[in-house]
């Protein structure tokens, strides 16, 4: 499953950079999100374990974060949950008044039979673009008012 959700944001790149690298904030600006928790660093990683919520229903996993700054880039590896293995990035491009921040996606689940239907079908647009879709609105809300 391989997705790509984008939006337009009249604000500065390093704004949106930084609210999105700061992930520990995400449950006080994004009202979907139950907990992002600092797990253990293993290896200099920084690591979290993540909850929010598709309508009623609770889902949580377990990321590494990589802010690159220099390549206008964030990127997260799952380590945990259903989407263990999905490779996450953030990207963070700039025009004139406006930066184009797009969340790509791509997870391969490893389940016989029924894993390439789950995550192309159910798993990718039904929770994880439904969840990011949320989160870079309110990004996008947040960042144009001038918040952090």
């Amino acid at each position: 499953m391989n997705s790509r959700i984008h939006l337009v944001i009249h604000a500065p790149a390093e704004r949106i950079f930084a609210m999105a690298a700061d992930v520990e904030r995400w449950p006080e600006i994004l009202p979907h999100y139950r907990y992002v928790r600092r797990l253990a660093d293993v290896e200099g990683e920084r690591r979290f374990a993540m909850g929010a919520r598709r309508g009623p229903i609770p889902v949580k996993w377990e990321a590494i974060l990589r802010p690159l700054p220099d390549e206008g880039r964030i990127e997260f590896v799952h380590t945990g949950g259903v989407t263990k293995g999905m490779w996450v990035a953030w990207r963070f491009e700039k025009h004139a008044g406006s930066t184009d921040v797009s969340i790509e996606h791509r997870l391969e689940l490893g389940w016989p039979l029924i894993g390439d239907f789950a995550a192309r079908h159910v798993i990718g647009p039904q929770f994880i673009e439904a969840i990011a879709g949320r989160t870079l609105r309110r990004v996008k809300q947040l960042a144009e008012a001038g918040g952090q």
